[in-house]
């Protein structure tokens, strides 16, 4: 049996994030002290890719836990454009697993010459990203050999989960946070289930991925897994804006992917779940809670429920599993998708 790259590093996500968790939690400490003197009034990321996946995580988690406003970065404006936004009082995070994108490296060095306080958020603590920034948090991953991201991505999750959690100042976050390794080697045991069932999903060419709040993230990442390993055009959306439109693609057997975790937003998702049943879509649906479970097709029950705010984490674990099974049932190779390099340099 061909123990594929992907697979292995979907597994070992459990123990690399309870390594970070443990290496970088009085680092996250220190830089949420050094936000607080800086007098930091908002927060811009930059990322790419599933790097601005987490960043998109990152933009709800900041805003929700600490009251900042905060924007994704628009690198072209530092590199093609030449006209950065005046970042005073920001704090500016670069997001890269590499930390070799020579735009995000661009956004946060402009940004230090402002005077802007800056953090990268890296795999690797010699890359240019890492040099460039004033401060590091590493994410502890180890070598990733698969083309495609998984433990990077979580990780890059945690590590900003972690500096939210330091600057909230939570002792009970940070409990929780802490129990989340756990938790995931739970979630991981639907391995069977989604081997089991990707079989339906082999003809499918396109679908829809939906989450809202945190797990917009979710349907984001989801979607590009998707993309770069069956090469199905799955188009990610917020459960409110597929609503404003989209839903008009929706007939019957469409596949549509749900993720809908306990949470705030859950009964708005719930609601959109109902009527892509009546729809009579291909409904696959992430959650922990049996009523929007019984309406899919392909039910996948998470086997534990965490606090909203930590959900993404967890939620992306079936979609890797079910991104890698239906990828080996439609006979592409796992850890080479074609045309993808490991790290991808943009300007």
């Amino acid at each position: 049996m061909v123990m594929w790259h992907l697979n292995r590093e979907i597994f070992e996500q459990p123990r690399v994030l309870a390594e970070l968790i443990k290496a970088e939690q009085d680092n996250a400490a220190r830089v949420a002290e050094k936000i607080r003197r800086h007098g930091v009034r908002y927060i811009v990321i930059a990322a790419r890719g599933s790097s601005g996946n987490a960043a998109t995580y990152g933009k709800y988690l900041f805003a929700a836990l600490n009251r900042f406003p905060v924007a994704l970065a628009t690198p072209s404006l530092f590199t093609i454009y030449h006209s950065p936004p005046n970042l005073k009082d920001a704090l500016v995070i670069g997001i890269s697993q590499s930390g070799e994108s020579t735009d995000i490296v661009e956004v946060v060095a402009e940004a230090r010459e402002q005077g802007a306080l800056t953090l990268a958020v890296t795999n690797r603590p010699a890359s240019p990203l890492a040099r460039t920034a004033e401060h590091l948090l590493l994410c502890h991953a180890g070598e990733e050999r698969s083309i495609a991201a998984t433990k990077t991505y979580t990780t890059q999750l945690v590590a900003l989960a972690l500096l939210a959690v330091a600057l909230a100042g939570d002792e009970k976050r940070l409990t929780d946070l802490k129990a989340l390794p756990q938790a995931m080697e739970q979630t991981l045991a639907l391995e069977r289930v989604v081997s089991a069932a990707v079989e339906r999903y082999r003809s499918m060419k396109t679908c829809v991925v939906i989450g809202r709040g945190y797990n917009y993230a979710t349907a984001l990442e989801m979607a590009l897994k998707l993309k770069e390993l069956t090469y199905v055009v799955a188009e990610p959306y917020s459960a409110a804006d597929f609503m404003h439109g989209p839903i008009a693609i929706v007939e019957q057997s469409f596949p549509a992917i749900v993720v809908a975790p306990s949470g705030q937003v859950f009964g708005n998702v719930y609601a959109l779940a109902e009527v892509l049943h009546r729809k009579e879509t291909k409904l696959v649906v992430i959650s922990d809670r049996e009523e929007v479970l019984a309406l899919a097709k392909t039910p996948l029950r998470l086997p534990i429920s965490v606090e909203e705010w930590l959900s993404p984490i967890i939620c992306v674990v079936p979609g890797q599993l079910f991104t890698h099974h239906l990828t080996l049932a439609k006979g592409y190779d796992p850890d080479h998708p074609r045309g993808l390099r490991k790290v991808t340099v943009t300007r």
